[in-house]
């Protein structure tokens, strides 16, 4: 025989019915409670913040991603901002033995601006930005740098340069211009105006090669055959920067890398035309032809330009002697790149001296 025990169930007491009643209560306001309908225009407003959230984090990983390992694609696209920002277009032309790549834009008088030693057409795009609403400017790669033809093997001094020069103004078919000329591209802007002085409404020469100037440091160590301006890596790099900037930028490391690279596959064009540049021939270019500029002449500098020291600027006003008029300006908190360091200031001085003539 089993015994079978029955359990007693308690009866409820009325503490547990009234519990009961209040989850009962709120599952039937639950139940009873419609569902939520957002207005449509807030539920594709939702999507579309998803939308950019998604497109945000992914151009997030891939400029990561571009930085990386193909930082040059940021300096390419850097440099097409600068250019729509300041209104200009890229354009080809095949003059002489070159293909000449410049920007151009803008409504005005013409501007030619040459930019310097190992430098090409995207150093003036500050200046350009300040310029295009009122001059139409002209910006070449110099033949040799940036995108312009190299010919392996011919000289890129600045009397070459200065005929190459002449075969891109006929081609573009350019009369009455102001030429500024920077560095480097300040001595080729100084040959031509002196050569081709029919074509040239003004010369502005901004710390430009071709003058006496009193021994510095540069030119110390350029007459020993060092090139200040190779290097092998990201100290070399900065070096430069501290030599042509009182406030040295800051520059992306995986940029510098870019530059670097650059720097070592042009390294045998920099040492050869840096030496042609050395040749007396050439350092003096434009003092040797002083006597034959008869246009209006602008002399900028910079007062701390480490390379070519502001004496120069002397040296232009004492030779001068045919020149219709004679500006001298000199920027205060600026080295050797007075483009960069000081666009504003410099725009203003490049179009007033325009202006004025």
């Amino acid at each position: 025989l089993i015994d079978l025990t029955s359990e007693e169930i308690p009866h409820p007491t009325r503490r547990d019915i009234r519990r009961h009643d209040r989850r009962s209560e709120r599952m039937t306001k639950t139940l009873a409670t419609p569902p939520v309908h957002r207005p449509l225009w807030q539920r594709l407003l939702l999507r579309r913040l998803k939308f950019l959230a998604i497109i945000a984090v992914l151009a997030i990983v891939l400029l990561g991603g571009s930085y990386l390992v193909a930082p040059q694609w940021l300096m390419q696209a850097d440099d097409w901002r600068k250019a729509a920002q300041a209104h200009v277009e890229k354009h080809q032309l095949t003059a002489g033995d070159t293909t000449w790549s410049y920007y151009e834009g803008g409504d005005g008088p013409v501007l030619v601006l040459l930019h310097g030693f190992d430098a090409d057409k995207t150093l003036w795009l500050d200046v350009a930005t300040q310029l295009t609403a009122h001059f139409h400017v002209i910006i070449p790669d110099l033949p040799g740098w940036g995108e312009s033809t190299r010919i392996e093997g011919a000289s890129y001094n600045v009397d070459v340069q200065a005929q190459r020069l002449q075969a891109f103004v006929e081609a573009k078919g350019l009369k009455g211009f102001v030429l500024v000329g920077h560095s480097m591209g300040g001595a080729i802007a100084g040959v031509y105006a002196a050569e081709h002085p029919e074509h040239v409404a003004g010369l502005a020469l901004l710390d430009a090669l071709g003058l006496k100037f009193k021994e510095n440091a540069f030119a110390r160590e350029a007459l020993t055959g060092s090139n200040p301006f190779v290097y092998d890596d990201r100290a070399g790099f900065e070096k430069v920067l501290s030599l042509v900037f009182t406030k040295p930028p800051s520059v992306p490391g995986r940029f510098i890398d870019v530059l670097v690279d650059r720097n070592k596959h042009d390294r045998a064009y920099l040492q050869k035309t840096f030496i042609e540049l050395r040749d007396p021939s050439q350092s003096l270019a434009i003092q040797n032809r002083l006597d034959q500029l008869t246009m209006p002449v602008l002399g900028l500098w910079c007062l701390n330009d480490k390379v070519i020291d502001i004496s120069a600027q002397d040296s232009l006003r004492k030779g001068l002697a045919h020149a219709r008029s004679i500006s001298t300006t000199t920027l205060i908190g600026c080295d050797h790149m007075p483009m960069l360091e000081k666009p504003e200031e410099t725009a203003r001085v490049l179009a007033n001296f325009t202006l004025s003539h």
